[in-house]
């Protein structure tokens, strides 16, 4: 582990063995591109060539194939998934963000990636936040059964520190983000959502569509 609390073995198996660019690594890490590069700098860790990296971007480039001909179970949860989305999705940047700490949604969305977009599940990430006073390897033992994701893919989790004077409520499992980085699958999710708001509402909510 790094003086930065980066786990430097996660680090180099997102760049060296899945190719990740550093930007990549970056997201599932949740910190900047420069901390990355400076890291792998103090570490030793060496950077790629400039067409070794185009191409590793190419090749590690997240991959999804959407379900073309859906059941009507599958459009209601096209319909639940992109609803989802938009009420607890990061809407912003290039990943696909779901953050939620209720089992129920995130195993409905996660259906939903799997079932209907056809995510890559090596691909998935998942970051974990609970507070100081709970037990980070119960609680990833929690969310890797609800998720069926392995606890190898879960990033450094963010830990809140206890505050005097709080109300006292807090999540009894933390919450999780569930992340996958692909900018496109990010918009056609984001477009779902805004065509069910404005079938059912009448009126657009919003254009994603130029992120």
């Amino acid at each position: 582990m790094a003086q930065s609390g980066v786990d430097l073995e996660v680090l180099r198996t997102l760049y060296e063995r899945e190719r990740l660019g550093v930007r990549e690594v970056a997201i599932q890490l949740g910190v900047s591109p420069w901390r990355v590069y400076g890291l792998m700098r103090r570490h030793g860790i060496p950077r790629r060539r400039g067409s070794e990296q185009n191409y590793a971007t190419y090749k590690a480039k997240p991959q999804f194939a959407l379900k073309q001909a859906l059941s009507d179970t599958e459009v209601r949860l096209r319909i639940a998934g992109s609803l989802l989305y938009l009420a607890e999705g990061v809407k912003s940047g290039g990943t696909v963000d779901f953050v939620n700490s209720d089992p129920r949604l995130v195993r409905v969305f996660l259906a939903f990636l799997r079932e209907v977009c056809g995510v890559a599940e090596p691909r998935l990430r998942v970051l974990l936040y609970a507070y100081a006073d709970q037990d980070l390897v119960q609680l990833k033992r929690f969310w890797a059964d609800v998720t069926k994701i392995s606890e190898e893919q879960f990033v450094r989790p963010y830990v809140r520190p206890l505050r005097s004077g709080g109300n006292g409520r807090k999540m009894a499992h933390g919450l999780i983000h569930v992340r996958y980085n692909d900018t496109r699958l990010l918009k056609i999710i984001l477009q779902w959502g805004s065509e069910v708001c404005e079938s059912w509402a009448g009126a657009r909510v919003a254009n994603w569509s130029s992120l």
